[in-house]
């Protein structure tokens, strides 16, 4: 084991059992472990003797009637079967690329045993070699959480080099949702920095998920943005900066994943479509129709219509302070009605190009008080900040990943060296002799 992986272990590892498999694992052990020991069984509890089997995937237009047809199931088999599994899966979730398995008896070529491949961890084992009984589970498939550290400078693309550097893409969305109420993600610029400590959750030896991001020191524009996963064990923030500063701010930094700003905030904006100079008070984010819009903070809907020259136009009050407003949108989001709550993050709508508009785009507005503000420009107040019982706690745990990534950032720079020094590359290095000019 490489010094940086003893280091990442020795950090990280106390919090890891939790992400073991849970309850479900453990049910789905228990299923297997009562099963007759004299008999060869898979991981599944399916006999490895007397069976055929036959993998498969779910082609277009395929249902589970037709599937199990295929193997000679009928109609009446394949109705009792699937009212018996419905509290275990519901077979209309069955979704067309997915694979499945069909083991089919040796002796008389009946369907024993079918399992579907509901995702890289779960998979749906239905056992009718009983033709008088049916039963089913989901086996879930054993996880592991592996503690990782990468180190990333923006040269390209974050998803680029990120990827260079050896981390999952994944990782980009977790550091995405920590940071959407502190920097807007989309703006990022040549030389930002990451340095991450995280655990990688792993099935059959391939990542399924990034787990908990524990420690990112960010550096953009020159500045550095700590975050530090600390929980309190009250169900809400985890995340918070170096002055225990909850990471969630009242408003997102912006309501959608887009391209570009097309147009900014302006009193005298030349209108692309009346050429007329008139006010501005919004920010215009090119987008593709359809691309989703969210909420940018909780709040009430209290405008959802089409209105003249706005298009469709969702306005929502978020507070006796902060009324925001999203315009131009090709449909509304489904269930989406003055008065209705939403949830910071929520998809409200989709973009589009209605009303005065010359292409697909969002036009964002924020009011403070009635006034218009510059939405690029507001200040968001951070949430309550750490509770003081748990300060000190918080202090020791930022310390302790604090000089746990500098270790790990050290030594990995001592081991890139010595892999440097020990490689052909470096006999190549031209020495330059005291003294003399080269």
């Amino acid at each position: 084991m490489s010094n940086v992986k003893k280091i990442l272990t020795a950090l990280l590892v106390p919090c890891l059992a939790a992400c073991a498999g849970g309850e479900n694992v453990a049910v789905d052990n228990e299923e297997l472990a009562g099963i007759e020991d004299s008999v060869r069984r898979n991981e599944l509890g399916i006999p490895l003797d007397g069976y055929d089997t036959y993998e498969e995937r779910v082609e277009r237009g395929d249902f589970f009637s037709t599937i199990l047809n295929g193997y000679g199931v009928s109609n009446q088999r394949i109705y009792k079967i699937s009212e018996s599994i419905k509290d275990t899966f519901d077979i209309r979730d069955i979704r067309v690329g997915n694979e499945y398995t069909a083991y089919v008896s040796q002796a008389d070529t009946s369907l024993g045993f079918w399992v579907y491949s509901i995702d890289k961890r779960r998979s749906l084992v239905i056992d009718i070699s009983d033709p008088d009984t049916v039963e089913a589970f989901v086996f879930r498939k054993q996880m592991e959480a592996v503690p990782r550290y990468t180190d990333v400078s923006i040269e390209n693309s974050l998803w680029y080099d990120m990827v260079q550097a050896g981390a999952s893409p994944l990782l980009i969305l977790k550091l995405s949702d920590i940071y959407a109420w502190t920097v807007d993600f989309f703006a990022l610029q040549k030389g930002d920095t990451f340095r991450v400590l995280y655990d990688e959750i792993m099935c059959d030896g391939e990542v399924f998920e990034i787990g908990d991001v524990r420690y990112v020191e960010f550096v953009h524009n020159g500045e550095l943005f700590p975050s530090i996963m600390f929980d309190q064990g009250d169900g809400g923030n985890i995340y918070w900066n170096e002055k225990a500063e909850s990471m969630r701010k009242a408003f997102l930094k912006a309501p959608l994943n887009y391209s570009r700003i097309s147009s900014g905030f302006s009193y005298a904006r030349r209108h692309p479509v009346t050429r007329k100079v008139q006010p501005h008070t919004g920010v215009d984010y090119a987008a593709p129709t359809g691309t989703p819009v969210m909420s940018v903070g909780d709040g009430t809907v209290i405008e959802c219509r089409y209105r003249g020259a706005n298009g469709n136009i969702v306005k929502i009050r978020h507070n006796s302070i902060y009324t925001t407003a999203y315009l131009h949108l090709s449909r509304f989001a489904k269930g989406m009605y003055v008065g209705k709550r939403v949830r910071q993050g929520d998809v409200i709508g989709y973009v589009g190009s209605t009303g005065r508009s010359t292409g697909p785009h969002l036009d964002y507005r924020i009011w403070k008080n009635g006034t218009p503000i510059n939405p690029l420009k507001m200040e968001s107040p951070s949430e309550e900040p750490l509770k003081k019982e748990n300060m000190e706690a918080f202090m020791a745990v930022m310390a302790s990943y604090k000089s746990g990534i500098d270790s790990v950032y050290a030594e990995k720079l001592y081991e890139e060296a010595m892999e440097f020094f020990s490689s052909p590359l470096a006999d190549d290095v031209e020495s330059v002799p005291q003294g003399q000019d080269h």
